[in-house]
């Protein structure tokens, strides 16, 4: 496989094709004839490998009495090598007398190398009811020539299968379709020598395809991939990292990188609940929020199910865009920044980190990397957040020159925190990203990450919306003591959020989210609609390779049968926090104090106040609650926004009419 490798090491190749019919080519189709090929086969009497009994030349003898079986249960195959390349346009099946249920999530692939390492799929086998003793034809919509084909089994079946065939003619089209599994993408996974990914330390080599837009475009690289994940690489479905040998923005991610993540999303089983998370985030404004998109994943052939591609997590330009150091930075200012840490429960078990020296907060330096950072860089970064918890913990922490805001951009933090609550997400402080600029004074909080047990998900916490505290009025899922923290985090971020400066500050961007950013009820709604239907004929597939829909897995509390059931619930729940957040955080209007008939309108949203309908070069006066002038100005559109990163509640004078505001 190392020819294969030199070739892709060299340079990755981007493939963008144009639906082309296959039946435009004038060749007639054929039957293929070739030199089987396959697994080492089994003789079930013996436990031994035969050449008379269960071999790779009995799946291409027409016979349906005769059948081929491997030694091992899975990860094994049977095929042909055709001695040139074909284009493949039908593929038929038969299965063992018997033992239908043995084809199911069985699947087809074409390659141009014998070990098929650059092996592309031509086809899954989505039927249950698979007739015995005849050939059951799949049209192929991959128009690619090929040397190799072969069909894979199922995991644990030992590959058996009674007949295929493989049908086609020869030609060289100008452009080329892929097979893409279901409408979602297809990430298809061969590592040298067909070994299995069973370590998170560990990289194997490997090639690696994207598939997408129905086919029609793919991209193409080598890689390393080795497992990623705490709690969730304990799981039969395992979580992947992707390190790619080029930079690239993959399925049209923003980010061009090499490291990606596969997010296997166990114990949800509305495969959503991270991409509902992460659109709530983007909605509220954080300042970056992680790439995500179902895709369906094949690894060495075998279909393993739906996943989740997301970003790393790393400082990029298109990630967490902070400054860059040099291994060399010793002193200020570059020393400032730029920073990528992350409260982590884990920390223990990483290289570089600390322990805060008042909540015992366990920190895990994420950026600089472990190989680059230096002793001055790690003690820096320590030390400023000990300086940003010692004022959060003083007696003048709210003072706005002295205190934490000094230190700590609440207004990120925040959004995070409705994030956390608003999915009722157990995991939001057990894991907490934080960032730092160079030059800026300010740590800020982001970006999200891991809700495979939020939207009530949890045994330890269900039903969320009924939890309380101490005097039984409802209480924020962080605040309840089976919810997961690192160190003392709940004491942490009380201290941030239970005083009046942050209230207000979490009232306005929740209202105004509510109201103008997406979080409405309908939008919510349509939101969970969306990305069922996307993924409706991957979870199919998905739920029959991990049949658990009846099965509590991690920390379900119950399971619904069905994925229809998964997603009704999800919908409820989301409906109900909603209403839920809004009686504990209370509900304000943005845009007060003028006539029901005037359209204009001012509000607040990310950072900026924004002025609508409006008559050009009218002018505008901010005053705080004391009265005193914080800004002024004219407005030069009718849609017009000013830069405005304050907390606290303000009054807008415009042309006689006021408006209040809480930022």
């Amino acid at each position: 496989m190392s020819s294969i490798y030199t070739s892709f090491i060299k340079a990755s190749t981007l493939l963008l094709a144009s639906f082309i019919s296959l039946q435009s080519y004038s060749q007639e189709s054929k039957k293929l004839e070739g030199t089987p090929m396959g697994s080492m086969n089994v003789d079930y009497n013996t436990s031994l490998p035969s050449t008379t009994v269960n071999t790779a030349a009995m799946v291409f003898d027409g016979n349906f009495d005769t059948y081929y079986a491997s030694m091992d249960r899975s990860n094994t195959w049977v095929g042909l090598d055709l001695g040139k390349e074909f284009i493949i346009n039908k593929i038929g099946y038969a299965p063992r007398n018997g033992y239908s249920s043995r084809l199911p999530l069985g699947v087809f692939e074409g390659a141009n190398n014998p070990d098929f390492g650059d092996a592309l799929p031509l086809l899954i086998i989505k039927e249950t009811n698979i007739p015995e003793r005849e050939i059951t034809y799949q049209e192929i919509n991959c128009n690619k020539p090929f040397r190799y084909v072969r069909y894979i089994g199922p995991n644990n079946v030992r590959c058996n299968i009674a007949e295929v065939e493989f049908w086609g003619y020869e030609g060289n089209p100008s452009e080329i379709r892929y097979y893409q599994t279901t409408n979602i993408p297809t990430i298809t996974i061969h590592t040298e020598n067909n070994r299995d990914v069973v370590s998170k330390d560990q990289y194997l080599k490997g090639i690696v395809s994207f598939i997408s837009n129905d086919g029609k475009e793919i991209y193409t690289d080598s890689l390393q991939i080795k497992g990623r994940g705490n709690a969730s690489w304990g799981f039969p479905k395992k979580p992947y990292k992707l390190k790619l040998n080029n930079k690239a923005s993959v399925l049209g991610n923003k980010a061009v990188a090499k490291d990606w993540t596969l997010i296997n999303n166990w114990g949800d089983k509305t495969l959503m609940r991270n991409i509902i998370a992460f659109k709530v985030s983007e909605r509220l404004g954080l300042e970056y929020t992680s790439a995500i998109q179902p895709v369906d994943v094949f690894l060495n052939g075998e279909y393993k199910g739906c996943y989740q591609l997301c970003d790393q997590i790393e400082v990029n330009e298109n990630r967490v865009n902070v400054d860059k150091m040099k291994k060399t930075t010793t002193t200020l200012p570059d020393l400032s920044g730029g920073y990528l840490i992350e409260i982590d429960a884990y920390a223990s078990q990483e290289t570089s980190k600390f322990t805060s020296q008042i909540m015992q907060i366990p920190v895990t330096i994420k950026y600089p990397k472990d190989d680059e950072i230096n002793f001055s860089q790690s003690k820096y970064i320590a030390d400023y957040f000990n300086t940003f918890e010692s004022a959060l913990f003083s007696s003048n922490y709210l003072d706005e020159a002295t205190g934490f805001q000094k230190y700590f951009d609440l207004n990120s933090f925040v959004k995070h925190f409705i994030t956390g609550e608003l999915s009722a997400n157990t995991d939001t402080y057990w894991s907490t990203y934080m960032y730092k600029r160079k030059n800026d004074d300010k740590i800020y909080t982001g970006p999200v990450w891991d809700f495979d047990l939020a939207f009530d998900n949890d045994n330890r916490t269900h039903p969320v919306n009924d939890l309380v505290d101490a005097a039984g009025k409802p209480d924020y899922v962080f605040n309840n003591p089976v919810s997961s923290q690192a160190g003392n985090m709940r004491n942490m971020v009380n201290r941030i959020v239970m005083n009046s400066v942050a209230k207000n500050n979490i009232k306005l961007q929740w209202n105004t989210a509510r109201q103008h950013g997406g979080l409405d009820d309908q939008s919510m709604a349509d939101l969970v609609d969306y990305y069922s239907n996307m993924m409706y004929e991957s979870q199919t597939l998905n739920f029959r390779r991990w049949d658990i829909l009846n099965t509590n897995v991690h920390l379900n509390y119950v399971s619904r049968g069905t994925y229809d059931n998964e997603v009704a619930y999800l919908k409820e729940f989301i409906d109900a926090r909603l209403a839920w957040m809004d009686a504990k955080i209370g509900v304000i209007t943005i845009g007060v104090d003028k006539n029901e008939e005037d359209s204009s309108n001012v509000f607040a949203y990310n950072g900026k106040i924004y002025f609508e309908g409006f008559e050009l070069n009218e002018p505008f006066v901010i005053y705080d609650m004391m009265g005193k002038e914080i800004i002024k100005g004219n407005i030069n559109d009718t849609s017009f926004n000013i830069d405005f990163s304050r907390t606290g509640i303000y009054i807008i004078n415009i042309a006689s009419k006021k408006y209040k505001i809480a930022l």
